[in-house]
């Protein structure tokens, strides 16, 4: 059986994750299942930056920034499954495969983000990724990331 641990408090995801304002994109983490899944919350709001430009009038997130939530949030899933919490070790993209956005994500949402392994090695993760709000998928994807030491 999994370790699962819940909640996560913004304290411990600013452990876990490197991003900052305006780039840290997981606000809570609901459940995680270590070595297996994560399910985290972005709360979007419409103070969000990129809301000014995308667009105005009709303010949507970014497709782009919610494979960025998902990735984050695999990055937390990684540290926490492998114990580099804290470390200093970064998460990079090295692949995004298969993106589809499938809704639009307005300000004033809660938007769920749900990220499991697909494989799992030391330095090399692949892992599937699925972003909803109230239920309906938004954006699910595929991405590869690399757990390696931050740049000197």
């Amino acid at each position: 059986m999994s370790d699962v641990e819940t909640p996560y408090d913004i304290t411990r995801i600013l452990k876990a994750l490197p991003h900052r304002y305006p780039m840290l994109l997981v606000d809570r983490v609901a459940e995680l299942k270590k070595g297996e899944e994560i399910t985290a919350i972005k709360a979007v709001s419409f103070n969000e930056d990129f809301f000014q430009g995308h667009f105005p009038g009709r303010p949507i997130m970014p497709g782009v920034l919610q494979v960025e939530a998902l990735a984050q949030a695999a990055g937390i899933l990684a540290v926490e499954t492998l114990g580099l919490a804290g470390s200093g070790k970064l998460v990079y993209f090295m692949a995004i495969e298969n993106a589809k956005f499938r809704a639009p994500v307005e300000p004033g949402c809660l938007l769920e983000l749900n990220v499991g392994f697909v494989q799992q090695r030391a330095k090399v993760c692949k892992f599937w990724g699925k972003a909803s709000v109230d239920g309906k998928v938004t954006c699910d994807v595929q991405f590869t990331a690399m757990i390696a030491d931050a740049p000197d």
